[in-house]
């Protein structure tokens, strides 16, 4: 049994080595015939790249043939335009040349004709000479003489026609002059058409009822009296009924004390210290409307980079008067009628509008300040940014200061329409007004003194002092002193009473 398998086994072995031989030599057939079959197709190739390259070498031959000739063409054409330009040049030389000689045959003729012509002048001349020679002698006059002569006579017959021609032309120039002049003036006075209100020295306040008066005076008159002290204005209750007249000469002044008035009466609480409260009110509310005032009025006349503080000092001459003309409304009126007769006479139209509007800006604080309101208006635009040629334009219109520039007449001419025009201004209020300011200018002389008030149509002056510096016989003495001082300076209608107040205030508070 093991027999036969071992023999099966060995059989078996056999076999497979039979197979594996028979399988290798199959394999070793098939790829020498695949191999074969390869280098073939190799050398099948290569000859097709043969026969390529040699068809690309044959047609790049031919190509390189076709540029070489087409080149040659090329080369072949240019020469001949070459040799055509230069042609072309070589005659255009023979022409110039040809001329050349023509222009130096015609210039040698001219030189001839030159000098023939100098030789013919040479002997006009010393013909003229031995003429004028004996010319002089057959006159007996030279040729200056006889020139002068001649022209003395031409002088004589044409002066009369000269002169009546130079008068007809003086005469229609200075007409056609003074129409356009008119023109210009008229066209000013049309485009600035401001409304004007002629300003008095007091002001009246409706009451709602005939009972407020007597709160108005208080208790034996405290707050009527407190009322005038603080404010520096007067209250005149018997006039009319259900009314109260504020009566000052200071525009400010008198507008403060009517809207602090209006403030207590609607209040109904009116004591002194009501009446402090509402005048401060009162007070810091008139500084807006003035910057308000101030800002609109540079709004309206489309004025450009103006100081803010120099728009606040503008619009304190809302509340400034001159001969009864607001001079705010009158600066305005100069601006325009300024800034017109600058655009028809080609001058700087912006300095002159700003000339115009400026030139009395001295007068907002001419009562604070020493000196004349051009001389504070001079300082207070040059502080304050304006230009050398705005001042320049606005100093001269009262004749203090030459006229520098065409801005500085036209400003001139244009305070002169505005304050010449019939209504604009009365020289009696004028008179009254300064002689209530002379009055205040004589208390406010000395020292100590806080503020004063001229009251009563310049009837009566209250001086209040400062009660720390003077005591009460420098009081006493103060009041005889302004009194001699107003009757040495001013002079008045009747008499002027002249009251010194010295008040001692102490104020302590309980917390």
């Amino acid at each position: 049994m093991d027999q036969d398998i071992i023999v099966l086994f060995l059989g078996v072995l056999g076999a497979l080595v039979l197979g594996g031989i028979i399988g290798y030599y199959i394999r070793q057939s098939l790829a020498k015939k695949r191999a074969g079959s390869l280098e073939a197709k190799l050398q099948k190739r290569v000859a097709d790249v043969k026969t390529e390259t040699a068809d690309l070498v044959k047609k790049a031959g031919q190509e390189a043939t076709e540029i070489t000739e087409k080149a040659q063409k090329d080369i072949d054409q240019r020469r001949k335009e070459f040799l055509k330009a230069e042609q072309v040049i070589l005659d255009r030389e023979k022409l110039l040349d040809g001329r050349i000689e023509t222009f130096e045959k015609k210039e040698k003729e001219v030189d001839d004709k030159a000098q023939k012509v100098k030789t013919l002048k040479e002997q006009l001349d010393a013909l003229r000479a031995e003429v004028e020679i004996k010319l002089e002698k057959v006159a007996s006059l030279t040729r200056e003489d006889a020139k002068k002569e001649l022209l003395g006579l031409v002088e004589i017959a044409a002066e009369k026609d000269l002169l009546a021609r130079m008068r007809k032309m003086e005469e229609s120039g200075k007409d056609s002059l003074d129409t356009r002049a008119r023109e210009i003036v008229t066209l000013a006075i049309q485009k600035c058409a401001v409304n004007h209100t002629q300003e008095l020295s007091t002001t009246t306040l409706i009451l709602p009822s005939e009972e407020i008066k007597g709160r108005i005076i208080g208790k034996e008159g405290r707050n009527i009296k407190t009322f005038e002290r603080i404010t520096g204005v007067e209250l005149i209750l018997d006039e009319s009924p259900d009314s109260v007249v504020i009566s000052c000469f200071n525009p400010v002044r008198r507008q403060i004390a009517k809207m602090a008035l209006d403030k207590l009466i609607v209040d109904g609480r009116i004591q002194p210290a009501k009446i402090e409260e509402k005048v401060a009110e009162a007070t810091a509310e008139i500084a807006d409307v003035i910057k308000k005032v101030g800002e609109k009025t540079v709004y309206d006349l489309a004025l450009l980079g103006v100081n803010d503080k120099l728009i606040q000092i503008l619009g304190r001459l809302h509340y400034r008067t001159s001969y009864g003309q607001n001079v705010l409304q009158h600066s305005m009126e100069v601006a325009l009628i300024a800034e017109t007769i600058a655009e028809e006479l080609k001058a700087n139209s912006q300095v002159a509008k700003r000339g115009g509007l400026f030139h009395d800006i001295g007068k907002a604080l001419d009562q604070q300040i020493q000196g004349s309101h051009i001389e504070i208006g001079i300082k207070i635009l040059e502080k304050y940014g304006e230009s050398d040629a705005v001042v320049k334009s606005m100093r001269s219109h009262h004749g203090d200061y030459p006229h520098e520039s065409i801005e500085a007449i036209i400003v001139t001419v244009a305070d002169a329409i505005s304050a010449s025009r019939p209504g604009a201004r009365k020289d009696s209020i004028e008179n009254y007004l300064q002689r209530l300011k002379a009055l205040e200018d004589i208390g406010n002389r000395f020292e100590g003194v806080e503020k004063t008030y001229a009251i009563q149509a310049g009837r009566e002056i209250r001086v209040f002092v400062k009660s720390d510096k003077v005591d009460d016989l420098a009081t006493a003495k103060m009041a005889r002193q302004i009194a001699a001082n107003i009757e040495e300076e001013l002079k008045y209608p009747g008499e002027i009473k002249v009251t010194v107040i010295r008040e001692n205030r102490v104020i302590e508070y309980a917390r």
